[in-house]
């Protein structure tokens, strides 16, 4: 059984962790389709933070992860027919937008398995991002300010 699943993966967490071991007791085979800084640009407000080739080589030192592959357009069904999945791995916010509908067409179709995850609530690179920045706001301004 090959399980397949995307993100951005910057600034790798314990919520990633959490996410790639669980994707892993699904199946046999973890794939990893981790976002070009492009296709980040067209749903996130900012770009990653660590490049593509590093987030892939830091998921690849992953015990869990078997196979990491970037995907530079934001459309999951080629990545599914790539690795020829069998169970498609979702976060909670999984929406309506037209590559998620499609992606989930094909599946059905092909009688494949979506599997929706909820997110670990302990951490994101969001917020890492936004403490790291407050923290280093913090010492910029002078004590006597």
């Amino acid at each position: 059984m090959i399980v397949y699943t995307v993100g951005t993966f910057d600034l790798l967490h314990v919520g990633h962790l959490a996410l790639l071991n669980h994707c892993k007791t699904l199946g046999d085979v973890l794939v990893v389709g981790v976002a070009s800084d492009e296709v980040v640009n067209l749903y996130k407000p900012n770009v990653p933070v660590v490049p593509l080739e590093q987030r892939m080589e830091m998921l690849r030192a992953l015990r869990c992860v078997d196979i990491v592959r970037p995907y530079h357009e934001l459309e999951y069904v080629s990545g599914c027919k790539a690795v020829n999945v069998d169970t498609f791995v979702v976060g909670e916010d999984w929406g309506n937008k037209s590559h998620n509908l499609d992606v989930n067409a094909y599946l059905r179709e092909m009688g494949k398995e979506i599997v929706q995850v909820t997110y670990n609530p302990r951490t994101s690179s969001t917020k890492i991002k936004q403490m790291v920045l407050a923290q280093s706001r913090a010492k910029a301004t002078p004590s006597w300010a």
